[in-house]
């Protein structure tokens, strides 16, 4: 089992900044990915940005260069630092992890992130 607990939501302006970070625990091995995933209202749930252990990372199309993604392999933490912010940012963000060779992913409970205009 692995669990993961997020934090840094919140709500801001338009142009702003946020930084999330999402701490992963238990029977943590590798290879791993580990990222982010949102969803809005209404929307299905996609992917943010994604980091795999050695260093690849992969972003979302609406988000590239204004978010960066950032892991710490030692303390197993993942962090997401979006800048920039614009309104169609607004969602639930999840944290996210999975075994390179696993089946099984897993989330964390989420965290709201709201852009004001």
């Amino acid at each position: 089992q692995v669990q993961l607990v997020e934090s840094g939501g919140g709500l801001v302006q338009v142009g702003e900044s946020l930084r999330l970070s999402c701490a992963a625990s238990g029977s943590i091995s590798s290879p791993n990915s580990m990222g982010w995933y949102r969803q809005a209202p209404g929307r299905q749930r996609e992917l943010v940005a994604l980091i795999v252990s050695g260093g690849n990372k992969n972003y979302a199309d609406s988000v590239k260069g204004r978010f960066t993604i950032s892991r710490d392999y030692v303390k197993n933490t993942v962090d997401l630092q979006m800048d920039s912010l614009k309104p169609e940012d607004t969602a639930e963000y999840y944290c996210y992890y999975k075994l390179v060779f696993g089946t099984r992913a897993y989330w964390g409970q989420g965290t709201q992130v709201t852009v004001s205009s």
